[in-house]
């Protein structure tokens, strides 16, 4: 499984843009983090809304994709982010889970973090969504 994940993850050239690593995997649940870059904030210098829901979203569709059956794969048809409080910190991480998952939708939910000064992780977003399963022709 995480070998498949990873070739999945060596296909999608933006999340490597952003900086983004797959840091743990295990069935139904994926981290991913990056470091802070001043190239990514917004204009009060937290981490830009879009790069906070990219790194969400990669992680719930990589947490979903580690259910699917060999060949499938999947894509984000529906989801919502609340962003909670700037984000602000050493680090960033999304840590994602499966709540549901179906044969064609699943359901995720993901916790953008970032690690403060204390060495404490603080949730700054929430996402959940709906992924669905793509599977071979034929």
């Amino acid at each position: 499984m995480a070998s498949r994940l990873e070739a999945a993850f060596a296909r999608q050239p933006f999340v490597a843009l952003l900086g983004i690593r797959l840091t743990l995997v295990e069935p139904g649940h994926v981290v991913m983090e990056m470091a802070p870059q001043p190239q990514l904030t917004q204009q009060l210098g937290a981490l830009h809304a879009g790069v906070t829901t990219t790194l969400a979203d990669t992680a719930a569709g990589f947490a979903a994709m580690t259910l699917l059956d060999e060949g499938d794969d999947l894509v984000s048809v529906e989801f919502k982010v609340n962003l909670m409080a700037p984000g602000r910190g050493r680090h960033f991480r999304a840590d994602a889970r499966v709540l549901k998952a179906g044969r064609t939708l699943t359901t995720v939910e993901a916790r953008a973090q970032a690690l403060q000064d204390d060495g404490q992780w603080t949730d700054y977003a929430v996402f959940l969504g709906t992924m669905i399963t793509v599977r071979p022709r034929g």
